[in-house]
């Protein structure tokens, strides 16, 4: 028996197989669906093609497949999904929350060096707002969402938004902070036009962002409760602002534990993180263990998979579900 109440699902990027920190963000978004008597989706975000090997989202479905972890419908891919990205954009041009920028990457080191910006490794480069105000004479390479200008519409209405006393619903404040609720992490808040600037909706080289790309999908969707990582935390104040300016409704959020590298660094693809073994029942259960005692769940000892993820959702469903 399911909710039509909550959806859930688990996105990957098919740039290479599960491995363990992917394997976290998957087991947790389904042990949440299945506490929630829910439905789980899978969607592949391959809108990035360069980034992604043939056959890598195969791979990836043979290996969910293998630990059990089945989506309640048919994936869908977000290569197929390019006109949904560009209505959003067109609506924000039209609401002219979105204008054309020329910068490169050069450009906006320069700009942001004269402007004393130090960057920092691992942080933003705020967009220093260079073609914010025209291209003057420039060709425009990308589109970006006019953060500063939609966050200064936002408090000046609040006092007619009802959403913004409902306790839990994101609020932006007259000091520009954004603050919203975790379900892992609790309180967040951030000043997305100081921290992050105008943000692209559409690449130089005419792919999608991300941004743009997942608030589209996740309201198609009807997504209630997205379940990632905690690298991701810090774009669901950019998601949040453009779910509102598109008119589309808030997920609730979750952000669950990082799996580290020795040297205190995520585990990645990028830095070569090996594939999850699922090739026998014994790597199969030991992968799933391993993944269930990162999110704070006791291992247990079932002798099955099915056995073993039924007791960590009623695990899950103890810890997490009075919190919702």
């Amino acid at each position: 028996m399911t909710s039509s109440a909550y959806t859930g699902r688990f996105a990957p990027s098919p740039t290479g197989p599960l491995h363990a920190g992917s394997l976290v963000a998957a087991l947790a978004s389904w042990l949440d669906a299945r506490a929630h008597h829910g439905t789980w989706l899978l969607r592949i975000e391959d809108i990035d093609p360069p980034r992604c090997p043939p056959g890598m989202d195969q791979e990836i479905l043979r290996q969910l497949h293998a630990l059990q972890l089945v989506p309640d419908a048919p994936p869908q891919w977000q290569s197929a999904r390019h006109g949904l990205y560009a209505q959003a954009l067109a609506q924000l041009q039209a609401a002219a929350w979105a204008y054309p920028c020329a910068c490169t990457r050069r450009d906006m080191d320069a700009a942001l060096a004269a402007q004393g910006h130090v960057h920092e490794r691992h942080g933003e480069r705020p967009y220093p707002g260079t073609c914010r105000d025209g291209l003057h004479g420039k060709t425009g390479r990308s589109w970006r969402f006019h953060t500063q200008r939609y966050q200064g519409q936002v408090v000046a209405m609040a006092a007619e938004d009802d959403q913004a006393a409902k306790p839990d619903h994101p609020v932006l404040h007259s000091d520009q902070q954004l603050l919203w609720q975790d379900r892992w992490l609790g309180p967040l808040q951030q000043d997305v036009a100081a921290s992050v600037g105008d943000f692209l909706v559409q690449r130089a080289d005419g792919l999608w962002a991300y941004q743009l790309a997942v608030v589209v999908d996740d309201a198609e969707q009807g997504i209630s409760d997205v379940v990632r990582g905690a690298d991701l935390a810090d774009n669901t104040p950019r998601q949040l602002l453009l779910q509102r300016a598109l008119g589309l409704p808030a997920p609730r959020y979750m952000h669950t534990p990082l799996v580290l590298q020795a040297d205190g660094e995520k585990l990645s693809k990028q830095y070569g993180a090996p594939a999850v073994l699922v090739d026998s029942a014994e790597q199969r259960m030991a992968v799933l263990r391993q993944s269930a005692q990162h999110l704070g769940l006791e291992a247990g000892q079932a002798s099955s998979i099915a056995d073993a993820l039924a007791d960590w959702t009623a695990q899950w469903a103890r810890r997490h579900l009075a919190t919702t």
